[in-house]
């Protein structure tokens, strides 16, 4: 990040909430977090949720067109980042406790209410990565919890076609061509794709070894947009090329590959869920962000997990990696019958 733009403000942020970030893992490492299957947890963190993304409208800092910022004097909150953390739990709290008639269809639309009405204060603010990231969430803790995939894909199956009569007779050519442009930025590389555009230029130019630290002219020369955050990957790529990517994405395997470990080390299917819920928020922010930046998908402001700038989300990780490693380690102290059972369905609720 500091060879990017030289001298600036970013490098010293970003350490600084390093430090707190890495305290923050530690901490919640240490934390019995067994309270969180209290149902009173869940719904109050869902309801502190809603009331502060509410509460963002009127009081919150608007950033490039978006109120999704809280002011803070010395820095910015953006509450959608924890929000999703909460939303993990609340999801699992609620998948866990229906596991022996989960494959009931209510289920889809009771959970999908849950991540809805979060969903929509996000979209409206308007955030639409982190609105993205929250919909992957839900889909991929529904696949993960045993639903019904029938009944999954028959919700689909309707919105796809909702979606095609809103396209054949509702929409309008110039909103037509909004959502083509949207969903292909590279048709458009001299107006709304452009930023697709020079991020596939700045991967492409780094090649094989990368142009070296410092020498990334897309970033320096600020042709790249948003180089320290929502382009970040572009930016590294071209200075460290191909063989750098290649360690980034094994770091970023070696990452997923434990965090799915530890989840299926937890005590019982609340732990489990958790795991894998962290799981799918990380891979998510990591998949649309590299297939933004590829001109895959389309640009929709995503962060990059541990490697863009900013605090919110760089805090949020950690804290829920903390939280992962806190729950294995009181999740010895759970009989092993008690876990068996809960696999077999004879407890109805933790």
């Amino acid at each position: 990040m500091h060879s990017f733009v030289g001298e600036s403000i970013f490098f010293q942020r970003q350490s600084l909430w390093i430090i707190v970030s890495l305290l923050t893992f530690f901490i919640a490492s240490l934390i019995d977090w067994r309270f969180l299957k209290r149902t009173w947890v869940s719904v109050f963190l869902f309801l502190f949720s809603i009331a502060t993304l509410l509460i963002l409208f009127f009081v919150g800092q608007a950033t490039k067109g978006a109120i999704s910022w809280f002011d803070l004097g010395g820095f910015s909150l953006q509450p959608s980042d924890p929000i999703k953390i909460f939303l993990i739990i609340v999801l699992s709290k609620y998948f866990s406790r229906r596991h022996v008639e989960i494959a009931n269809f209510r289920h889809i639309l009771v959970s999908g209410f849950y991540a809805g009405s979060i969903f929509l204060l996000v979209f409206l603010q308007p955030d639409f990565g982190s609105a993205i990231i929250i919909f992957m969430i839900w889909f991929g803790m529904v696949l993960v919890s045993g639903i019904s995939k029938k009944h999954l894909f028959l919700v689909i199956f309707a919105g796809l076609i909702v979606f095609s009569l809103l396209w054949g007779f509702v929409f309008a050519p110039y909103q037509k061509a909004r959502i083509i442009t949207f969903l292909n930025p590279l048709t458009d590389i001299r107006g709304a794709g452009y930023n697709a555009f020079q991020s596939t230029v700045a991967i492409g130019s780094g090649q094989i070894i990368g142009k070296g630290i410092g020498y990334g002219t897309q970033s320096r020369l600020e042709f790249l947009p948003e180089y320290e955050t929502d382009f970040i990957f572009a930016a590294f790529a071209e200075e460290w090329g191909l063989l750098g990517v290649v360690v980034l994405f094994s770091l970023f395997g070696i990452l997923f590959w434990r965090i799915l470990v530890n989840a299926m080390h937890g005590a019982t299917n609340f732990e489990i869920l958790f795991g894998l819920g962290v799981a799918m928020y990380l891979m998510s922010h990591f998949i649309v962000h590299v297939g933004m930046n590829i001109g895959l998908l389309p640009v929709t402001g995503t962060t990059i997990p541990f490697l863009s700038y900013g605090g919110s989300h760089l805090f949020t990780e950690f804290l829920a990696l903390g939280i992962l490693m806190g729950m294995r380690r009181y999740g010895k102290a759970y009989h092993k019958d008690d876990t068996k059972n809960e696999f077999l369905g004879l407890e109805r609720s933790l």
